[in-house]
């Protein structure tokens, strides 16, 4: 249920899905042609910034899809088909995320996968209950705060704590779906494996994206070890668009846990695995053991829900920072009325970058793992709290740093550094009875750990957390800890509208930078009244509270010299935001891929 101090009482009536206009897409045309440039010349940057490796591979036209009866929006053709499949066959919105996200397991290992996590909202239109899945990783029961210092008690480089055992957390989307499962499914369990095992069995064609990741060695595990080497790059050469890619291996785990549910992953032979190869990793052996397996749990936890104009947001608790700072962030731009700028002016765009700098501060200080610290999540979504924070926003002038603000409730502690991954997947779902998916999953660095188990990827979201777990001389929030979760940007969103019916499903990959991605496309939705694919469309803009960063290659290039003129710090570069979304209209539902991806949108 809702929980009703944090969402004024959100209670959304049916949902009323009138046809607009139906889209038939025969499957004959999911293959991977070559995108067509939406701007001249998009490349990637020849200095790719490396907190931020799986970038962007180019941008495709993709125009809005209409529909009546059910939608589901995916990152890979593939993928889409597969929850496509099962909401055609009458299954629940749950069943369709969970064929979509076992397909991108296969398909966009680089992103997301078994051997990761996910966060998972769940609006159950019959019974007007919202609820959360948290399937964060976890750290081992043996993990202390200096798991990644060294000897003499300097945190590692990042990327020297990414690739090996040591960054694994216990995975959670399988524990996750199963959970969803139990209360949600419609369809058999081993249904939702059929498209899967049979991709893997038989093979996929590798798409560009994919191959153009390989290509730009951001990920140096994936050349050091020799299983994921091996399978990503047959014969000493990397894997290329167009060529059949099989994996017998992951066909077999999956024909497993279909056949004898998940217990074989967290307790059974594939626990035995993946245990093993932690522990025994070439690089950096890790601690988790088969009772960090076997004990593995995933909360159930109230929606972080606020008002927005006449809106309802909700969103992701912690230990996502994804659900709060989204709010925080659109709350404090209220006062400004975005509606009366054109999308992505000058002035739209720097009022933006303002909220998102005190947002993030905030982020930084007070977001962790709620089962471990004192989040002070009420007092960081007051309404008198955020209109204080407004006011520090000056339309005319950037106002550099940001500090973070006093919510009541806070408790005195040090700002975090810890570098967040984009190697995500978002998925977006409606199903014909009205329940919907806004789910979000990764394995954290692009190809994760890069350590292999029986054909997929393991995570390497222990890096989510603080590498040094104290700063001038105060704990970190998101510091290391026996079973804590790690904190994550993801932010799956739901959004409701005055009569609390469903209005709006969203989210993104993207790092740290996801909280932008999915601030902006709300907006351009809400206010600026675009549709989800035009939404979607729109140059992106970021600014971390640090530098204000413009997408290469677009129109909000443009934005660069006016911007300075306001004393931002402006860099321009390549944007790799992946954002799926349905909205729900009065006349039918209508739905976004991003072009930045390989994205498809189905319906019925």
């Amino acid at each position: 249920m809702f929980h009703k101090k944090l969402h004024h009482n959100l209670i959304p009536a049916s949902l009323k899905l009138k046809v607009l206009v139906t889209v038939t897409l025969s499957f004959s045309t999911l293959v991977f042609a070559a995108p067509t440039p939406i701007y001249s010349s998009v490349e990637t940057s020849k200095v790719q910034e490396t907190r931020e490796p799986e970038a962007t591979t180019g941008l495709a036209v993709n125009k809005a899809v209409y529909g009546k009866k059910f939608m589901i929006s995916a990152a890979n053709p593939y993928a889409s088909k597969a929850g496509y499949s099962m909401l055609k066959q009458g299954g629940s919105a749950v069943d369709a995320a969970i064929a979509t996200e076992l397909v991108l397991t296969l398909v966009e290992p680089q992103s997301s996968g078994i051997g990761g996590g996910t966060y998972m909202l769940h609006w159950d239109e019959k019974n007007k209950q919202m609820t959360t899945f948290d399937g964060r990783e976890t750290a081992p029961a043996k993990a202390t705060s200096r798991l990644f210092l060294k000897a003499n008690g300097k945190p590692l480089k990042w990327i020297d704590a990414v690739v090996g055992g040591r960054s694994v957390g216990v995975p959670g989307l399988l524990a996750t779906f199963k959970k969803a499962h139990d209360q949600y499914g419609k369809l058999p369990w081993a249904t939702l494996f059929e498209p899967a095992i049979k991709l893997a069995e038989h093979g996929f064609i590798v798409s560009p994206r994919l191959e153009k990741l390989l290509g730009m060695n951001f990920n140096p595990g994936i050349h050091q070890l020799p299983e994921i080497n091996h399978y990503l790059f047959p014969n000493g050469k990397s894997l290329k668009a167009g060529e059949i890619l099989i994996n017998r291996k992951l066909a077999n785990v999956f024909r497993s846990i279909a056949k004898e549910g998940i217990d074989v992953f967290y307790k059974g032979w594939l626990a035995k695995k993946i245990v093993a190869k932690v522990q025994q990793a070439a690089i950096h052996p890790g601690l988790l053991s088969m009772q960090d397996m076997a004990t593995y749990q995933v909360p159930q936890r109230t929606p972080v829900c606020a008002s927005y104009r006449t809106y309802n947001l909700c969103g992701m608790p912690p230990s996502s920072s994804g659900g709060i700072a989204v709010i925080q962030i659109l709350k404090q731009l209220e006062p400004f009325n975005l509606s009366q700028y054109k999308p992505n002016s000058v002035t739209a765009m720097h009022l933006f970058t303002q909220s998102s700098r005190l947002a993030f501060a905030d982020r930084n200080r007070y977001l962790a793992d709620s089962d471990f610290v004192s989040v002070p999540m009420a007092g960081l979504i007051a309404d008198d709290y955020l209109a204080e924070r407004a006011k520090l926003i000056n339309p005319q002038m950037d106002m550099g740093k940001a500090l973070a603000g006093f919510p009541q409730g806070a408790l005195a502690q040090a700002d975090d550094n810890a570098i967040e991954r984009p190697s995500t997947s978002h998925i977006s779902i409606i199903d014909a009875d009205g329940n919907a998916i806004s789910m979000t999953s990764s394995i954290e660095n692009g190809f994760g750990s890069a350590l292999m188990v029986e054909g997929f990827i393991l995570n390497n979201q222990l890096t989510d957390f603080s590498l040094d777990p104290k700063r001038n001389g105060k704990w970190v929030a998101n510091r290391v800890a026996a079973n804590k979760r790690p904190r994550s940007s993801m932010a799956p969103m739901m959004v409701f509208n005055q009569d609390d019916s469903l209005k709006l499903l969203v989210g993104s990959p993207g790092g740290s930078r996801i909280i932008d991605y999915v601030a902006q496309t709300i907006i351009a939705i809400l206010d600026w009244q675009l549709d989800p694919q035009q939404a979607i469309n729109l140059p992106k803009v970021t600014n971390r509270n640090y530098i204000t960063t413009l997408e290469r290659g677009t129109k909000a290039e443009d934005l660069k010299a006016p911007l300075e003129a306001k004393g931002h710090h402006v860099q321009i570069r390549d944007l790799n935001s992946g954002i799926h979304a349905i909205e729900v209209t009065k006349t039918g539902l209508i739905g976004g891929a991003d072009p930045r991806r390989e994205g498809l949108v189905l319906t019925q």
